[in-house]
């Protein structure tokens, strides 16, 4: 069942970053058009695309995360006994679920810290900046307990775009 919700999770979150970034190229291509062409430039379409670039990252980093898809050393994990490779696996992948609750943590921290000010050019708080560490974070311990799961079963996780 755990399995079965992260993927369902993952591929939203896939879908969304899909989404984000058609409106972030878009975005930037209207910034473009009214630089050159209306000798205009929209001041907020800059800042949008900051904002949606942090967004687009953020699920793709816990997506990547799930889908082991994050930098390893496979190649000295498989030189070990099998014995040890399970437990570097449960460290690696309990070290990753701690790294996203401290992201949790520090986001939570910054964006509350930031929320009163106002972001230039777009009527949000600058808070919101902080706003996709957390949501990383969170995937990320969510993705992490979900490979802690699999390992103690034997099993493993199949990627989301399968």
């Amino acid at each position: 069942m755990l399995t079965k919700f992260c993927a369902t999770v993952a591929k939203l979150c896939l879908m969304l970053a899909v989404a984000l970034l058609i409106i972030l190229i878009l975005c930037v291509q209207w910034q473009v058009f009214g630089r050159y062409v209306l000798n205009d430039t929209p001041t907020w379409a800059e800042n949008l695309a900051l904002l949606l670039v942090l967004f687009v990252t953020a699920f793709g980093v816990a997506v990547g995360v799930r889908d082991a898809g994050h930098i390893g050393l496979e190649s000295l994990v498989v030189l070990l006994p099998e014995k040890w490779q399970r437990r570097i696996e449960f460290l690696i992948h309990g070290l990753v679920g701690l790294f996203g609750a401290l992201m949790v943590k520090g986001g939570w921290l910054w964006a509350n810290a930031k929320w009163g000010e106002k972001k230039p050019m777009l009527p949000v708080p600058d808070g919101i900046d902080y706003v996709p560490i957390i949501i990383a974070g969170a995937l990320i311990v969510l993705f992490s307990i979900e490979h802690l799961v699999a390992l103690a079963r034997g099993q493993e996780v199949v990627p989301a775009w399968n």
